[in-house]
């Protein structure tokens, strides 16, 4: 903000104090308890014409009543916030399912409606899988049935192919390799549902093309967390447990930097991907 004029500093002060007290619901004599100063305290610097400021503690005492900063009661920012109330909005911590059921992840889509999507995921992408490997994955997991899970995913692929949302997912081509062969998270997969979600993949890759673009990173180079980055307005870290989700816009450019960085570093383009998946099939162990 630019430089301010005592006197309208004290303007400013006064009648933000007088807005907020009254969106508060708090009068005079509330205010004067909650500050630890006498009404006739109050009153002075509520005085249309006052002339001084009150001192530091006392503007810092009504802040922290009415729940504003003193920054702004005192002119120096636009926005009311306190320091902490600022932070505690741009980044939240949600509590994470284990499916793609998970309800705050399916509002999180239906927000971004219409926005770029920018995806990496911890396994494959749940947008992607077939309802055989949803099945296999999901069972074993308590409250989240497979059901609930395909039905989650079958109504996020709806918002490709009506291409109400542009989705951009990079994949580690290790991933991709242990999901073809059986191996690490994937161990005991049967090879048929291996080989129809491969088919998937790559059907996927060129129908639904260029809604849906795949680029896969070698994970030996760069590494990504789980990360969603919706459009430009939220970025979500997936840790395990929780997500971590990110509304400032500082965060969220960073986050939807750092896929952009993956992009750039992809081992195989998208327009390579359903050539690449072809040949993994192929020379994969599906026995």
């Amino acid at each position: 903000m630019t430089n301010m004029d005592k006197r309208d500093r004290v303007v400013t002060f006064r009648e933000r104090l007088i807005a907020q007290m009254a969106a508060s619901g708090m009068n005079r004599s509330a205010l004067a308890r909650a500050t630890g100063v006498d009404r006739s305290t109050v009153a002075q610097i509520l005085a249309e014409g006052t002339a001084r400021l009150p001192n530091a503690h006392l503007a810092a005492e009504c802040a922290r009543a009415l729940g504003v900063s003193s920054d702004w009661l005192l002119g120096l920012t636009d926005r009311p916030e306190r320091p902490g109330d600022v932070l505690a909005a741009a980044m939240t911590m949600t509590e994470a399912a284990r499916s793609s059921a998970d309800a705050q992840l399916h509002e999180w889509h239906r927000e971004a409606a219409g926005s770029k999507i920018r995806h990496v995921p911890a396994t494959l992408p749940d947008v992607l899988k077939t309802e055989a490997l949803l099945n296999w994955e999901y069972s074993r997991f308590l409250g989240k049935t497979p059901e609930q899970a395909i039905g989650a995913s079958q109504d996020r692929f709806g918002l490709l192919g009506e291409q109400m949302s542009d989705y951009e997912i990079a994949i580690s081509t290790g991933e991709l390799r242990a999901f073809a062969s059986g191996a690490g998270y994937y161990q005991g997969l049967d090879a048929g549902i291996r080989r129809e979600q491969l088919d998937y993949l790559i059907e996927a890759s060129r129908e639904i093309y260029p809604a849906l673009r795949l680029f896969l990173f070698d994970a030996r180079r760069v590494f990504s967390a789980p990360v969603t980055v919706f459009g430009s307005f939220l970025g979500v870290v997936y840790v395990g447990r929780f997500y971590l989700a990110f509304r400032s816009r500082d965060r969220v450019r960073s986050l939807a930097e750092h896929f952009d960085n993956l992009v750039r570093e992809a081992e195989i383009g998208d327009r390579s991907v359903s050539d690449w998946l072809t040949e993994l099939r192929d020379g994969a162990e599906m026995a």
